[in-house]
């Protein structure tokens, strides 16, 4: 995929994000929400960092699985069920995210929820790539 991260002036300077993506390429991957779970579907982790690292860690996977790379991520959304603990540790779940996707940012937004599919989940994301 080639990927074009546009990030305007006239907007507030992204951190942790791009503005817009213009992906070109082959293959669309769309990569169902991913929480922490296990590979035997129990979710793992108390602390939001840990239930981030994990879901990343499985959306990630999936995306392999599929042929794909962290930079081929065009958008991901982040569910999470306290916005206010997100931003209060966005500075760790940017590291994490950094250790295991890089500094190539898709498009993101981060949506506050009610509760996620398993009530014990703090975090979900899910996506799209675009592949060569």
């Amino acid at each position: 995929m080639t990927a074009e991260r546009v990030n305007p002036p006239d907007l507030s300077p992204p951190t942790g994000f791009s503005h817009a993506v213009v992906a070109t390429g082959s293959r669309v991957v769309f990569l169902a929400g991913q929480t922490a779970l296990d590979a035997d579907g129990k979710v793992t982790g108390r602390t939001l960092p840990e239930q981030f690292e994990r879901a990343l860690a499985n959306l990630l996977t999936a995306l392999a699985a599929s042929g794909g790379t962290p930079a081929d991520l065009a958008r991901v959304t982040v569910y999470a069920t306290d916005v206010a603990a997100y931003r209060d540790q966005a500075r760790e779940l940017g590291r994490v995210w950094r250790r295991l996707a890089g500094r190539d940012y898709p498009a993101m937004a981060v949506v506050e929820v009610v509760r996620l599919w398993d009530e014990r989940a703090l975090v979900e994301l899910d996506g799209f790539a675009v592949l060569p």
